[in-house]
């Protein structure tokens, strides 16, 4: 099959059914070989990441839009303008390929307007530059609700943000404590030809300096090491965890910060992971087995307290709830066509719903952390401010630390500082 087809399939499928990425590419590329699968991964993240850009130039480029039932060659287009201007493939292989992929897409009747497109980006390149220079979610490639939010709430940042959400994310690892030391983990990066260097953030964090499959990772099958974010190994530090503790981790999957907090304290007298998405439930499970942790997974949604819950309270609740992921678009960067501007609302809801739910259970004296992948205000601070006005035995406790941008009730990581994704932090205790 034509990758270049392959990869407009992916695509039309995220802009006509919102399908995100990490869920259709590895249907549709089952049957490619390495190369060809990475190469329509390629084409896929670049032109959702640069999606805002590319698109804005189609649309001069064209005399009326395609319709909605030929998305997949908008797709196609949209593929042939990124190769041009991001991808160092041979002008004329990306429009010899481009146009030959409209008949595996069996629609022959498209190759004309594709060679005609692409022939005209290229002859009136400059003009279309200066185009972009003059739009603002064409120049910075988000969308214009999500860049007036950015802009509101971190005047100062904002710009590095945008920057480091169109660049390519780092590949971040956990190393597993309980089996290794950091400095013994690196040598043996260092002997399997993989150069990497220590996290400043976090003490068992390390960035490969060249992305790798995780089956050359030493030790990865026996759970010497996972794939994290940086900013996401800052979660079991802030539990101030202890041996005997009794601990939730109440919105789970797919895992990775409940195997830290086995990692971080494996004397603990309980640690229950909660997931609802039963395709979530899995990966939770794969990633215990894996890392060999020991905790109770629960599938069921965790707001439904009377149907999980035993009644004995927790010392200890981790709450990263479902949020906007606006922290991590250089990770996924098609959040930036999946969400849109009326969601945040809806997150916003959800989120308070879980805090309501999980105040309960937290034992007198314990602490809630309260994590999301989100840069937005409306979606942190906003819901720590109302939660602590409406619940009078809910106390802030400041996070000290040497990471991130201190907010009035937490504390955030942005993209383009201290090399991590966009995380918010605040500790609630319960007096």
């Amino acid at each position: 099959m034509d990758s270049r087809a392959i990869a407009a399939k992916v695509l039309a499928k995220l802009f006509k059914q919102k399908q995100a990425l990490d869920r259709t590419l590895p249907t549709l590329t089952a049957e490619l070989d390495g190369p060809d699968r990475a190469f329509v991964q390629e084409l896929c993240y670049g032109v959702s990441r640069w999606y805002y850009r590319l698109d804005f130039v189609l649309g001069k480029l064209l005399n009326k839009p395609i319709r909605v039932k030929d998305t997949d060659i908008k797709a196609l287009l949209l593929c042939g303008l990124y190769q041009l201007d991001f991808l160092r493939t041979p002008v004329h292989a990306a429009l010899s390929a481009t146009v030959d992929a409209a008949v595996a897409l069996k629609k022959p009747w498209a190759k004309q307007m594709i060679n005609a497109v692409m022939r005209r980006y290229l002859r009136e390149h400059e003009q279309f530059q200066t185009l972009v220079q003059n739009t603002a979610r064409a120049l910075y490639a988000h969308p214009d609700w999500l860049l007036s939010a950015l802009q509101r709430d971190w005047p100062n940042d904002w710009p590095a943000i945008v920057q480091s959400n169109n660049e390519y994310p780092p590949m971040q690892l956990r190393v597993n404590l309980l089996l290794n030391e950091r400095s013994a983990y690196l040598q043996k990066l260092n002997d399997a030809g993989l150069a990497a260097r220590a996290a400043q953030i976090v003490d068992c964090g390390v960035s490969l300096i060249t992305a790798t499959d995780v089956e050359r990772l030493p030790g990865f099958q026996a759970g010497h090491v996972s794939v994290q974010d940086f900013g996401a190994q800052l979660a079991a530090s802030l539990l101030d965890l202890k041996p005997n503790l009794r601990v939730l981790d109440a919105c789970a999957a797919p895992g990775g910060k409940t195997a830290h907090i086995y990692e971080k304290q494996p004397r603990l007298a309980n640690l229950i992971a909660v997931e609802h998405d039963d395709s979530r439930v899995k990966l939770l499970k794969e990633t215990q087995t894996r890392l060999q942790i020991h905790a109770q997974i629960i599938h069921a949604d965790v707001r439904d307290t009377d149907n999980w819950w035993d009644g004995t309270r927790f010392d200890r609740i981790l709450l990263d709830v479902p949020c906007s992921a606006t922290g991590v678009i250089r990770r996924h960067p098609d959040i930036k066509l999946l969400r849109q501007a009326d969601m945040i609302a809806l997150f916003t809801v959800t989120q308070y719903e879980l805090l309501q739910s999980m105040w309960p259970l937290l034992q007198h004296g314990g602490r809630l952390v309260y994590a999301t992948c989100s840069l937005l205000t409306q979606e942190n601070d906003c819901q720590i401010d109302k939660f602590t006005n409406n619940y009078t035995n809910a106390r802030v406790v400041k996070i000290d630390g040497d990471w991130g941008i201190e907010t009035v009730y937490g504390r955030q990581t942005v993209p383009g500082r201290d090399a991590a994704d966009g995380f918010y932090y605040a500790i609630l205790e319960k007096i």
